[in-house]
This record gives C-alpha cells, sequence and structure tokens, in this order.
C-alpha cells in the first residue's frame, strides 16, 4: 500500500511555551510534517514565502502582537492556493470570527493531544481529498461540508447541528434559531445577514427580511407563504424571484 503524503503544517504562536508545546504535537503526529515554526504572522509570511514545499494547514494564535491570526488568515486567503487555518486560542469567543475566514477548526488552550489529535486528522481528512485531487488532475475537491454552526447564546458557544434548524427569524440586533429538537428557540446576538452567510445556500433560503428557512423543513407552500411545522412564514417581496427558483426545483 502506497504511504499518505505527509501533511505539512506551519506553527504560528508569539508565546514560546505554547508554540513549543504545539510543536511538540505536530512532531508526535506521524501523518503531520512541521516546515517551520514563528512567533509572528510578520515572521509567518516571510517564512512562507521562503518555503519551497507547499503547506496544506497552518496552526495560528488569534491573539498576537502586529498580526493578529485572524487579520494574517485574510492576508493568506488572498493567495492562490493558502493554507487551511487551524486556530489555537485562550478565547473560545473567537471561534464564531474563525468561521468566516473559513477556519477548519479551532482549539481551545489550554488544549490536551487528544484535543489537538482531532484537529489534526481533520486536517489530514482535507490534505487527503486535496491530494487526490491534484494527482487525478481534476478540479480541487472542497472539504467536507460543516454539519453543525457554532453561536453564542448567552455567554456561552452553542453548538447547532444544520440539520436540527426550522427557520431564523431576525429581530433587530438578534437572531432567533427555531430547532426541531427542542420549542426553546435559542437567541444570539447577530444580524440576520451574518445568520445567512453561515448557513449552506443549498440547505437555507431567505424569504423573507426577517426570516430564513431550512428548505428540508418545508411542509407545504400556499401562494406566499410556507408552512413549517405549525407556523405559516410570508414571502417577501424581494426574495420572490430566489423562492420561485426553488419551487421550480422543489415541484
Amino acid at each position: 500500500m502506497q504511504a499518505m503524503t505527509p501533511v505539512t503544517c506551519i506553527a504560528i504562536d508569539d508565546e514560546p511555551l505554547a508554540l513549543a508545546l504545539l510543536c511538540t504535537f505536530i512532531e508526535q503526529t506521524p501523518f503531520l510534517k512541521l516546515m517551520g515554526r514563528y512567533g509572528s504572522g510578520v515572521e509567518a509570511l516571510k517564512g512562507l514565502h521562503e518555503l519551497a514545499e507547499k503547506v496544506d494547514v497552518a496552526f495560528v494564535d488569534i491573539q498576537m502582537q502586529e498580526l493578529t491570526g485572524l487579520e494574517l488568515a485574510r492576508v493568506l486567503g488572498q493567495q492562490a492556493a493558502p493554507p487551511r487555518i487551524i486556530f489555537t486560542t485562550a478565547f473560545p469567543q473567537y471561534a464564531l470570527d474563525g468561521y468566516k475566514v473559513d477556519a477548519l477548526d479551532y482549539l481551545v488552550k489550554p488544549f490536551n493531544y487528544e484535543e489537538f489529535l482531532r484537529a489534526a486528522n481533520k486536517a489530514r481528512t482535507y490534505a487527503e481529498l486535496t491530494h487526490a485531487s491534484a494527482e487525478a488532475a481534476t478540479p480541487p475537491v472542497p472539504a467536507p461540508e460543516e454539519e453543525h454552526i457554532f453561536l453564542k447564546v448567552e455567554y456561552q458557544l452553542v453548538r447547532v447541528a444544520l440539520s436540527d434548524i426550522l427557520y431564523v427569524e431576525g429581530l433587530k440586533d438578534y437572531v432567533k434559531v427555531h430547532l426541531k429538537s427542542t420549542p426553546r428557540a435559542l437567541l444570539s446576538l447577530m444580524s440576520l445577514r451574518a445568520m445567512e452567510e453561515k448557513l449552506p445556500a443549498r440547505r437555507f433560503l431567505r424569504i423573507h427580511r426577517s426570516f430564513i428557512v431550512a428548505l428540508d423543513k418545508i411542509e407545504a407552500v400556499r401562494r406566499l407563504t410556507v408552512q413549517i411545522g405549525n407556523e405559516t412564514i410570508p414571502v417577501g417581496e424581494q426574495y420572490k424571484e430566489a423562492f420561485s427558483q426553488f419551487l421550480n426545483r422543489w415541484t
């Protein structure tokens, strides 16, 4: 059996002890290959420019001087084939920001090797898909679509399965997420537009300035309304065209 190509990675953290621990975890993981270790985002950008081999994954601390991890991720995202980002942070509230820059995963400090290995295995799955795609000379295969999102609810991050969402209601600066599993909706401080960007378009559709619905939860359509459970949700004037396209596929 042909050996798996190692997952190339770099480690970035401005705390020497945290960086040393991260590198130790990488070096003791057989399928990871450490290409560089950097004490700042600026050093990492320079190091990446000098590396001849493509880097698959970057383990990046979020809170750093000069260039934060989020800023570094945005800079790297402008490159043709950027490494995927796995954030490390002592502040779990930054996990939501990580999803805005398409982070592969995040680790909350202090993390142990078991938690690190979970994220590393996710990186391996991503690398296997992209390496196989390149060898077959076909367009790159995207990483598997996430089956959940994280929402900040009452000062904590709550993991919400996409399959559990019935519809989302916009309430000024908040969204109210109605779930199949419980009658109690989740209230999260974010705009409906930001929520729309987090949800996959093939599974969710905004049909009103105040509503996003899960397409597979629609039970009936009556004129310009949809029925989800006991709720009748209107279709807004500016969303009629997108809703009509959905109806053409649905029928």
